[in-house]
């Protein structure tokens, strides 16, 4: 397994696969690429994909200072850089969208096109959860918290024809202060300012029925990005990507098609 080594010198985790122009991958906040697993050979056909394990997650190094978005998003070009790849299309999700945001905007020749997926601005313009779903989140049971998160992934009729194991609800090896420094990262996010600067042709997904990360920040960021496009999954969940399979993964593919790097 190949790994890239930051400018301050931590070792991150990275795999390649499949065929094509390149594609990475970002996952959610405190998931390693596992994250992907149920949906990435939707796109290894027609793309060389491209994922990698948050610093503090997976395989990759796990220093305990302060991370952000925007880093992410410096560690996501030097495994670009490692891997010889001057420019990709990148698909984010959930915090991943976030890291992609600052990618495109920080590094305009690194991105073809743009998916920003069940992601949000940050900041005073992002749309917060609400309180209710931050008090199922902190239950003192550690077996209702969980089964909370997962109900915030997915719909109940989807989780009881699927009883796992699941890959979105975070990475079990990571150590608590890996997790405390994703959470912070997240939470701190705020690329307002920047969105308006990405000029990648960007599409903008949110599954209809999330309150893990407010639908409504979705017609937010496609209005703040310059020519993007909106899709909404009706019904669907914050995993839409992985429930909502059927829909969603022919909705990227066309939209990346419609925009190859060469």
């Amino acid at each position: 397994m190949p790994y890239a080594t930051t400018p301050d010198g931590v070792k991150l985790s990275y795999q390649v696969r499949g065929h094509g122009e390149p594609l990475v991958l970002l996952q959610g906040q405190a998931n390693e690429h596992r994250w992907w697993d149920s949906v990435r050979d939707d796109f290894d056909a027609a793309y060389t994909t491209i994922t990698l394990d948050w610093r503090g997650t997976g395989g990759s190094d796990k220093p305990d200072e302060p991370y952000t978005t925007r880093g992410f998003a410096a560690d996501v070009v030097c495994v670009l850089d490692d891997a010889g790849v001057e420019r990709a299309h990148v698909y984010g999700t959930s915090m991943g969208g976030r890291v992609a945001q600052w990618l495109a905007a920080d590094h305009p020749a690194r991105v073809g096109a743009l998916v920003l997926g069940c992601t949000s601005p940050g900041g005073a313009h992002g749309i917060e959860r609400s309180n209710e779903v931050r008090r199922s989140l902190a239950q003192r049971d550690r077996t209702a918290a969980e089964r909370a998160l997962l109900e915030l992934m997915y719909t109940p009729a989807w989780l009881a024809g699927h009883p796992g194991p699941y890959h979105t609800t975070g990475d079990p090896g990571m150590p608590a202060h890996a997790r405390r420094r994703h959470l912070a990262a997240s939470a701190e996010h705020d690329a307002w300012d920047a969105l308006p600067r990405i000029t990648a042709p960007t599409l903008v997904v949110h599954g209809t029925d999330d309150v893990f990360n407010p639908a409504a920040n979705a017609p937010l960021i496609a209005e703040r990005v310059p020519g993007a496009e909106l899709r909404l999954i009706e019904g669907a969940r914050h995993a839409y990507f992985e429930e909502f399979r059927h829909v969603a993964s022919p909705m990227v593919l066309e939209f990346l098609a419609r925009h190859p790097l060469k």
